[in-house]
């Protein structure tokens, strides 16, 4: 590999950093994708500009994806435009066939592991130093989740480039791509049951007097049923509203209703020990 064109690569393995830049309804992120096949479009058709307006037509089609995963796919592309521009009988309309095939696949793999479980336990570490006022609250949640995504972005544009459809291929035999997605996505859901049971915060005190006896609701009911209950039914009352399509200034005004409610129920005095 020439060091001209070693250049243009990694030029556009930084230019697919802006990939979200321009998203649009009709094209998603086929803008933000031609942008970063630019310099190696440049590269390929530097003399011929009618070849380069056509490839970077086509490079702007419709496409959306995991933006981590993103990589992978560019550096396929490139190893076909590279393929296209050196023969002539390559059919080009592959290409967008291509990456529409791809698209599916490694979304789903992206947003397992990106959305489900790197960023949840990002956030988790993060909130546990930030509880605490230390500086290492964003920057765990920082380098927790960009590290491992900048190292995909990484190899993953030298693996698509120099491997291409070949490797996806290896990883899809047998099923093992399926496995790894839902391995990511029980490891997602393991991560949020920990949060709710450590990082949300919600109890009572209200207590009932029967006779000399004292009842916490708190207690002698709920720990007793089970352990940080109340965040457990609070975190999916959450999921619940969501899920009907509450927007979140909805779902914020009857959590704060619901507390106010609590908080008198709490303070009327014959309910107070």
């Amino acid at each position: 590999m020439s060091i001209y064109k070693r250049t243009e690569i990694k030029k556009t393995a930084i230019r697919s950093l802006a990939l979200q830049g321009c998203n649009t309804f009709d094209r998603q992120q086929g803008l933000g994708f031609g942008f970063a096949m630019i310099p190696f479009l440049k590269y390929l058709y530097q003399d011929d500009e009618e070849e380069l307006s056509e490839a970077l037509l086509r490079q702007t089609a419709l496409f959306n994806i995991t933006p981590q995963m993103v990589n992978f796919v560019l550096g396929i592309t490139m190893a076909m435009e590279e393929e296209g521009a050196n023969n002539p009988e390559f059919d080009k309309s592959s290409i967008n066939a291509m990456k529409t095939a791809l698209m599916g696949p490694l979304s789903g793999l992206g947003d397992a592991i990106f959305w489900g479980s790197l960023r949840t336990i990002a956030i988790g570490v993060g909130i546990a130093f930030s509880a605490g006022g230390s500086i290492l609250g964003p920057l765990s949640f920082f380098l927790i989740y960009n590290i491992p995504a900048f190292f995909i972005r990484y190899y993953g544009m030298i693996l698509g480039y120099e491997k291409g459809v070949e490797a996806l291929d290896a990883v899809t035999e047998g099923g093992l791509l399926d496995d790894i997605t839902t391995a990511a996505k029980i490891l997602g859901s393991t991560v949020v049951g920990f949060l709710i049971a450590t990082v949300i915060n919600f109890s009572t005190t209200i207590t009932f007097h029967l006779g000399e006896t004292i009842i916490s609701v708190q207690e002698d009911i709920f720990d007793l049923i089970m352990p940080n209950l109340l965040p457990f039914i609070l975190s999916f009352g959450v999921y619940y509203l969501a899920k009907k399509g509450k927007k979140t200034s909805v779902v914020m005004a009857i959590l704060i209703g619901l507390s106010f409610a609590i908080a008198f129920i709490e303070y009327i005095p014959a309910l107070r020990p």
